[in-house]
């Protein structure tokens, strides 16, 4: 454990450790060379909006949590994408992170093989390197975390996205991240109900978040999605889209599951007092 001895921390000497170790396979100049030569990502923004008038989904690949532990075998991650994308979801999300969620490289190059809708590469990206691993392998879309991230290293991390082709999936828990996800023009802001620090649960305060999100970017709930009745208060919330894992994995049907997600209508987003103009 690092000294502040968050989960978050934890989980990123982890990555830093494993990232140190690819590093020495495949230099910087090697994974940058081949992100700049993989074909040209899909945009993952255009799928999560689509008409307009249901939820997008970003259906994912997860193995295994910090919080829940072994979720789902998932022995060909491939065949379960290509179930999320006949069933509907705007984009497929793929962990890479192998300690904690049991993921890998592997299985983003299987998707990617296997389906034509966009692909998030999610893991715990704080260094550019990932960047470039992630469209190297074929992701169209990263996830940066704001509570990993200082402002320095959360504009060079999404500018390096942009310049790749690729868009940020962004994603805040708190006001203060909120802030800082709006100050960086983020086109695609998370809301994250679960606390990275703590892993905590508060489905409220991601609602109060997402309905402070000004129109334009697009909305994402992540998190706590137990059934269609989740997804429906993420849509009340204002969240143009959901992403989810867990509840699709273990639910026995993730055909049905994820098709019931993608028919829940989207009501755009309330505008409290003290959001943003």
């Amino acid at each position: 454990m690092t000294t502040t001895g968050t989960v978050l921390d934890d989980i990123i000497v982890g990555v830093r450790e494993d990232l140190a170790t690819r590093r020495d396979a495949v230099p910087e100049a090697e994974i940058d060379r081949r992100a700049r030569a993989a074909a040209p990502a899909l945009d993952a923004a255009a799928r999560l909006r689509g008409d307009g008038s249901t939820m997008g989904l970003i259906a994912e690949v997860k193995r295994s949590s910090p919080s829940k532990g072994a979720l789902a075998e998932i022995p060909e991650p491939a065949e379960l994408a290509a179930t999320y994308a006949a069933s509907g979801a705007s984009a497929i999300s793929v962990l890479t992170e192998q300690r904690r969620f049991r993921g890998s490289l592997a299985d983003l190059d299987a998707v990617r093989a296997r389906v034509d809708v966009p692909v998030l590469r999610k893991d715990f990206v704080v260094e550019p390197y990932q960047v470039l691993e992630a469209r190297a392998h074929g992701a169209d879309l990263v996830l940066l975390i704001v509570a990993a991230l200082d402002d320095v290293q959360l504009r060079e991390l999404h500018d390096l996205a942009t310049e790749l082709g690729m868009q940020a999936l962004v994603e805040t828990h708190t006001h203060g991240e909120l802030e800082r996800a709006l100050a960086l023009e983020a086109d695609i802001i998370g809301v994250n109900a679960r606390n990275l620090k703590d892993l905590t649960v508060d489905l409220g305060r991601a609602a109060d978040l997402l309905a402070r999100i000004p129109a334009g970017p697009l909305a994402i709930g992540e998190s706590a999605v137990a059934s269609a009745a989740d997804v429906e208060a993420y849509a009340a919330a204002g969240a143009d889209a959901v992403l989810v894992g867990e509840a699709l994995v273990t639910s026995g049907d993730p055909a049905g599951e994820a098709a019931s997600y993608r028919r829940v209508a989207r009501r755009g987003r309330p505008q409290p007092e003290g959001a943003h103009a």
